[in-house]
């Protein structure tokens, strides 16, 4: 464990972030305070071209703030336990 690499692959910006139609609008409306409408983040993932690439990075990283790829923490926890779940029946 390399935790001087561990910390530098946290605060890394993401290569698919230059690509991505949130990048120059306003966070805080990917950081929306609990039970704020999510609907602005959610139509600007919606029509961006790296919003499965932006999804997946917070599903593997279980990224427990804000929208990404156009879902909530509570959406990728769903996703991440459906995932589990096909693992288990896979085997």
């Amino acid at each position: 464990m390399d935790l001087h690499r561990d910390l530098e692959d946290l605060l890394a910006v993401p290569s698919f972030y230059k690509d991505a139609n949130c990048k120059g609008t306003n966070q805080d409306d990917f950081f929306p305070d609990r039970g704020s409408s999510t609907v602005i983040a959610k139509q600007i993932c919606s029509e961006c071209k790296v919003r499965v690439e932006c999804l997946e990075y917070a599903v593997e990283r279980k990224e427990r703030f804000g929208i990404w790829g156009g879902k909530s923490e509570r959406e990728r926890r769903a996703i991440r336990r459906e995932r589990r779940n096909n693992e288990k029946k896979s085997k």
